[in-house]
């Protein structure tokens, strides 16, 4: 037996032991990823492997595993000059109800407030129009790098990574990305293969019972504090990957002595009510959900959509210490929106992540024109 044939056969004796409910130690699910990585395993094989696995569900140390292997094996690292640590707000996109696009909102208003905020992003696969698609609507340069993100978090306080740009990266990815249409783990560990690593994070996952095990993970990958959330709808069974204006919200916060805390939150906290799924659903349409922040942060639209991005907002302020709580950080964003703040950050966005800032402000321009 060659040495392809007995990867082969060994590689599948995992997937096997997946499909019975057995977990991986860290280190055998990095070695599985790694080879996934370099791609010494079939097309068939990798499929397999990436459903059994999701099907089980992961653990946090099959996370971290995976995190290692696409991290070390298929990220570009980048290294930034800011005066304040970095922090990323994302979620996975593959949560049952499919609003705006909340995570980008709440991160230019989050900017805005004084945050470095460096995100990691990709175009829609299991959302309908992903945070990539929307930036690049309002005239962001999505798809230069790595020169120009970093250019941006460094002169505009703000960036975004394209997941999907080879260059960012080169192997994995957008290959894996680019041929399935569920949820993975890939959509879990996706959000944190940041090529400048910030070591604060607020995170959305697509189910309470992934909570605490993204918050392990997190902590086994040496993050100070994070905030992991799951918002529920009241009104039904579904639910998202934000801070929820529809109903209650899960919450996980680990701390810098490692501990994590679990809480419930409800929109009532925010002193705001409860809403409707359609007040804040996609348009499914990226030039519209475009628009629709659009008209948030220019501040022409003050109803459940500016609402649920400000909420959203809010704990970023806090763990970062620019807020004492959620609700300080909400007003806190409100009061960038309403001033001006939100809009000129992203003006600043525009300049400063695009190799022709001209061309970028003039798309910018026209998409106001439509607000």
């Amino acid at each position: 037996m060659d040495d392809k044939e007995k990867r082969s056969r060994e590689f599948g004796a995992v997937i096997v032991r997946l499909t019975k409910g057995e977990n991986l130690t860290k280190e055998e699910a990095r070695e599985c990823w790694c080879q996934i990585c370099e791609e010494k395993q079939t097309e068939l094989q990798q499929g397999a492997f990436i459903s059994a696995l999701k099907a089980k569900p992961e653990t946090a140390a099959e996370i971290a595993g995976t995190f290692e292997a696409l991290y070390s094996h298929d990220t570009v690292k980048v290294s930034v000059d800011t005066p304040e640590p970095l922090i990323d707000n994302c979620g996975t996109g593959a949560d049952t109800l499919k609003t705006i696009n909340v995570s980008t909102g709440a991160g230019i208003i989050a900017s805005a407030c004084g945050l470095y905020v460096v995100r990691h992003a990709a175009r829609a696969i299991s959302s309908n129009c992903g945070a990539i698609d929307v930036i690049e609507a309002l005239g962001v340069d999505v798809e230069s790098g790595p020169s120009i993100p970093k250019q941006s978090i460094e002169k505009a306080g703000i960036c975004a990574w394209n997941a999907f740009l080879p260059s960012i990266h080169p192997k994995t990815l957008a290959r894996v990305l680019s041929q399935i249409r569920f949820g993975s783990t890939i959509n879990l560990v996706g959000p944190l293969l940041n090529p400048t690593m910030p070591s604060y994070k607020v995170m959305g996952v697509p189910s309470v019972e992934m909570i605490n095990s993204t918050a392990e993970t997190l902590h086994m990958l040496g993050l100070k504090r994070v905030f992991i959330m799951h918002g529920l709808d009241r009104n039904s069974e579904k639910g998202m990957d934000e801070i929820s204006t529809l109903g209650p919200t899960h919450v996980a916060e680990l701390h810098e002595d490692g501990s994590i805390e679990n809480n419930i939150i409800n929109p009532e906290d925010f002193g705001i009510k409860a809403v409707k799924y359609e007040d804040i659903a996609s348009t499914r349409a990226v030039h519209t959900d475009a628009l629709a922040l659009l008209r948030v942060l220019s501040g022409k639209d003050s109803g459940p959509r500016r609402d649920i991005m400000c909420i959203n907002a809010a704990p970023m302020l806090y763990i970062m210490g620019k807020a004492k709580d959620l609700r300080e950080g909400y007003n806190m964003a409100i009061a960038a929106v309403e001033d001006g703040k939100a809009l000129k950050k992203l003006r600043t966005w525009v300049t400063h992540q695009n190799e022709g800032p001209e061309q970028g402000l003039s798309t910018l321009e026209r998409m106001l024109e439509q607000v």
